[in-house]
Order: structure tokens, then C-alpha cells, then sequence
């Protein structure tokens, strides 16, 4: 495997020539070429947008990144054209297990798809390189989206009307004018720093060892996470299954710790061995070493600058919300973005995206904290009570939903959205506005690949009229039995597959009004330019 700058190579692309004059320009820029931003640029450039990706590596890196993709994150790569690719190459899982000590049976399990009948599965484990060349093969698709690989950004200069980039590439060095930027350039991000802005948030005292390893030991696809297991005594340990046959191990290691000995393969391999014993043949992919981290920006949206992902809050790693947080990121603002660029929208709608991708992290940080205090106990008497919880789990069932071993990353709501219109009438049930819409089995095919990419009205028996242009989809059974749609009822749902507005008895002018709100008729003047 070929390494560039210590950094092994999954995908050698090379370098994109610069510009042929010094200046140059671009409606949308961004920066960063991972999931994320290409899940940005895919997105942007499927509605029809010019888009120009930045990135300053010339490669797909093979290292030790996401593996976990949650069940949300895979309708949004539906919706992007690549979910088929990620779920048939990647390990399905639902099942997670919690195990204590040295005992061989779980204190605890759990099911990350309680409601069954949907097209995807709770979670998919894959290496994050292979998400990328899932992207890469669809924006590859599209004419009007160009990734600059190579390019370095080197300063960032906003203004009122677009963000000024100097970029070098090859040596050289060039102006790109940006009507809007979204920097979605990682934990390190050039851009915020370029900005003189920075993270708020905690750093625990802990840090955990991530063994890739590779290894033909047969065992099921499921989450096992170990407290004080006897082959790391008073810490935690985790297990997932990749595929071609790659594990990852991670071992909690404590808090004052020679980073660069941990991740020695004469320091990694006696925690493997002790995980998977003796006779158990293995082979290293990767090693590294991370440190709990629960931090995000005060705020998301900076003028014509737009942070996402991991530029915009970080998280620690048990729960697998950092990436799939990064792509709610980019499914919230893709679509107002989109309106936007196209004038359907004043420029303050973006200021919802800072609303809701802040409620999104600060969901996923609260969930992290928790998790990272649970597993790392820092007194006495914080590790009696986990232990405690732990015992109890074990016989009583009332205790389970304590053990807290990350709690796995699931879409979050937006109770109090400016976009939704409140229910107007009592409901028992269903999906409520500024929550995702549940899949469902339709008669052909699936309630969630039928949504698009635009506003849709979904009616259950419905006669009436539909505001001009909104596509309508009329359903019946268990898609309407999830919706909690009576006989002529009917749910109007954003272009995320959020809830906007939903009725028992629904009326032409009322779905207009929703929908004109949820487009953000009541956000005026530039709010989102502070």
C-alpha cells in the first residue's frame, strides 16, 4: 500500500492543474473532499448548481476514519444515489451487546431497528474510503461539479457578497471567488482557522487505542463493548466487523499516555491478543490513538461561510455521531441552499440550518457526554454507580436502558422549528413536525425513496386539491398506520424528509400557508448574515 506524507493511499487520483489565469470564481465552493463534502457537492450538484470542491490531497486516504453509518445516514444516501453501493458492500448489523467482567453472556442487548418493515437496516459498518468512492462514482455523474484535487486553501477572506479563497495547487498559487463557501474540512478545519475561530466544548481525560486489524475468525456481525473485560482490567473495550475481513478493536487507555509507544505494534498486540487469544490469526491495517473530545462552534453560519461536519462540532467516537451527524448536516442545508441560489428564498432561511444543525450536535454532544462519563468514571463514587447499573442490568430489565456504551446515533427532531407549522388538532401518534418521516413498505417499492428530493404532500384518502406544483403521494396501509393518518388525513414533508405540517382535515389554503412557511416566507432580511 503506497503512502504519501505518512499517510497510506486507498485511491491514487492525482493532482487537478490550477487555474490558467490568477483569479477565478464559483457559485458554490467547498472545501473538503470527504463524506461529507462530497455528500455536499453530490447533493447541490444533483439539483442542478455549479459546484467547486476543494481538496488538498490528491488521494483517497486509506487510514482509520468512520465505519458506522446509521440507518438515517443510509436513507440520505439513498436519496443521494449511493445507498445501494454502501449497504451491499457493507456489514449489516442491528444488534448490539454489552458484556461486564469476564462473563460470557451480555447484561444487556439492544436492537438499533425495533420497528421492522423498512428498506434499511439499523446500521452499516463500512470503512469510511469506500463511502468516498461510493460519492466519488456519483458526483463523477455530474458536469457540473468539479473537485480540485491537490488544492490547499491557504487564507479565507469573507465579504457581503462571497468568501475570497487563496488556494495553491502545483506550486502555484490563485484567487477563487465564492458566492457561498461551506467548509466541511474536518476537526482541523483551514477554514475556521483562517476565520480566528474555534471550538467551545470539553476534552476528557482519556484516550482510547483504535486497532484496525484483519483477521478470518468467524464471528457474528453485531456491537460488543466490554466494561473492565480481564484483557483490559478497569477500562472499556469495543468490537465491530468491517468487511474483507477487518476488525475494529478499540481499548480504552487512560489519560497520561505515551501516544506515540501506544500505537507500536509491540504495544497494540498484547491487547489484541488478550481480546481475541492465543490461536487467532491477525494481521495489522491500522493503528491510532484519539482522545475524547465533545466540542462544537457557537455558531454554524458566518455570513456567506457555512461549517459542517466535523468543522462544526466533534464528537467522541462510541455512538457513532460524527459523520453521521455531518450527513444530517448536509441534508439540512442542501435543500434551503438549493432555494436560495435559486431565489425561491431569502438568504435568512439559512439561518435555520445554524438552528437546526446546533439542536442536531448539541443532541449528539449531550448523548456523547454522557456516554464518555459513563464509560470513564472519574471517582469512586461514579464508578460504583455504573457498576451498580451494570449489576442490575443483568436480572432486571428496568435497569438496561442505563447501560450507557454509546448511545448509538439516531435522527434528531426539531420540536420547535420556525419551518414547522404546530398541529392545530389532538393526535395520538405518528410523526409529529420537525421529525423525520418513518419508512414504510409501499405497494411498490418504499414510502421514503418515493419523498424525492422536493416538498411532497403524502395524503391518506384525501379529495381535495394540492397547492399548484407540490408533488402529492397518496398512501394507505402501514405507511398511513405510521404517519397516524385518519381517512382523509395528510402530512406535508420537507425536502429532508422532515415533517413540516401535518392535518386531520387538511384544507388547500392551509397546506399552502405550511408550505410557504416551511420555505421560509416568515424569515426576512439577512439574518443569517451576522
Amino acid at each position: 500500500m503506497a503512502n504519501v506524507a505518512g499517510i497510506p493511499v486507498y485511491k491514487e487520483i492525482g493532482a487537478t492543474p490550477a487555474p490558467a489565469t490568477d483569479t477565478d470564481s464559483a457559485p458554490v465552493v467547498i472545501v473538503g473532499a470527504g463524506p461529507v463534502g462530497l455528500a455536499m457537492a453530490l447533493d447541490l450538484g444533483r439539483r442542478g448548481h455549479a459546484v467547486t470542491v476543494l481538496n488538498r490531497l490528491d488521494f483517497v486516504a486509506h487510514c482509520s476514519k468512520a465505519i458506522c453509518f446509521s440507518k438515517r445516514s443510509l436513507d440520505i444516501l439513498d436519496r443521494l444515489g449511493a445507498g445501494d453501493a454502501v449497504t451491499d458492500k457493507g456489514v449489516v448489523w442491528n444488534i448490539g451487546k454489552v458484556f461486564w467482567g469476564g462473563d460470557d453472556a451480555p447484561v444487556y442487548q439492544f436492537d438499533m431497528l425495533p420497528v421492522k418493515d423498512q428498506k434499511r437496516p439499523g446500521f452499516v459498518n463500512i470503512q469510511q474510503y469506500y463511502v468516498e468512492d461510493y460519492l466519488l462514482d456519483e458526483v463523477s455523474k455530474l458536469p457540473n461539479v468539479e473537485i480540485r484535487w491537490g488544492h490547499a486553501v491557504e487564507d479565507v477572506t469573507p465579504g457581503p457578497e462571497g468568501v475570497t479563497l487563496d488556494v495553491t495547487a502545483g506550486g502555484q498559487g490563485y484567487r477563487l471567488h465564492a458566492g457561498w463557501l461551506i467548509a466541511c474540512d474536518g476537526s482541523r478545519s483551514t477554514v475556521r482557522e483562517k476565520m480566528g475561530l474555534d471550538f467551545e466544548g470539553r476534552v476528557f481525560e482519556d484516550n482510547f487505542l483504535i486497532a484496525d486489524i484483519r483477521m478470518t475468525h468467524e464471528m457474528p456481525p453485531e456491537r460488543w463493548f466490554w466494561f473492565d473485560p480481564p484483557f483490559n482490567p478497569g477500562r472499556s473495550a469495543l468490537m465491530h466487523r468491517q468487511p474483507d475481513d477487518v476488525w475494529r478493536l478499540d481499548f480504552q487507555l487512560g489519560w497520561n499516555i505515551d501516544r506515540e509507544a501506544a500505537i507500536r505494534p509491540e504495544n497494540v498486540e498484547p491487547f489484541v491478543r488478550a481480546m481475541l487469544g492465543e490461536g487467532v490469526a491477525f494481521e495489522r491495517e491500522w493503528y491510532s490513538v484519539y482522545t475524547f473530545q465533545c466540542r462544537r462552534m457557537a455558531r454554524f453560519v458566518h455570513g456567506r461561510v457555512i461549517f459542517a461536519g466535523d468543522s462544526a462540532h466533534l464528537v467522541s467516537p462510541f455512538g457513532a455521531r460524527g459523520c453521521n451527524g455531518g450527513f444530517a448536516d448536509i441534508d439540512n442545508l442542501g435543500w434551503k441552499l438549493d432555494l436560495v441560489l435559486r431565489g425561491a428564498a431569502d438568504a435568512a432561511l439559512i439561518e435555520t440550518y445554524n438552528d437546526e444543525a446546533i439542536a442536531t450536535a448539541d443532541e449528539n454532544i449531550l448523548n456523547s457526554t454522557r456516554s464518555t462519563d459513563f464509560l470513564t468514571p472519574k471517582s469512586t463514587a461514579s464508578r460504583a454507580l455504573r457498576d451498580a447499573v451494570l449489576e442490575l442490568a443483568g436480572e432486571h430489565a428496568f435497569a438496561r436502558p442505563f447501560v450507557n456504551s454509546g448511545r448509538l446515533s439516531t435522527a434528531v427532531s426539531y420540536p420547535t422549528s420556525l419551518l414547522s407549522t404546530p398541529d392545530a388538532e389532538t393526535w395520538a401518534g405518528g410523526v409529529p413536525p420537525g421529525s423525520p418521516v418513518l419508512d414504510a413498505p409501499l405497494e411498490d417499492g418504499w414510502l421514503l425513496d418515493a419523498l424525492g428530493d422536493d416538498f411532497v404532500l403524502i395524503s391518506h384518502g384525501w379529495d381535495g386539491t394540492a397547492p399548484e406544483g407540490l408533488m402529492r403521494l397518496e398512501v394507505s396501509g402501514l405507511a398511513a398506520e405510521r404517519l397516524a393518518l385518519p381517512e382523509g388525513g395528510a402530512t406535508l414533508v420537507r425536502p429532508d424528509q422532515y415533517v413540516a405540517a401535518r392535518w386531520q382535515h387538511p384544507t388547500t389554503e392551509a397546506i399552502a400557508a405550511a408550505l410557504s412557511r416551511a420555505r421560509g416566507a416568515l424569515l426576512k432580511g439577512d439574518a443569517c448574515l451576522h
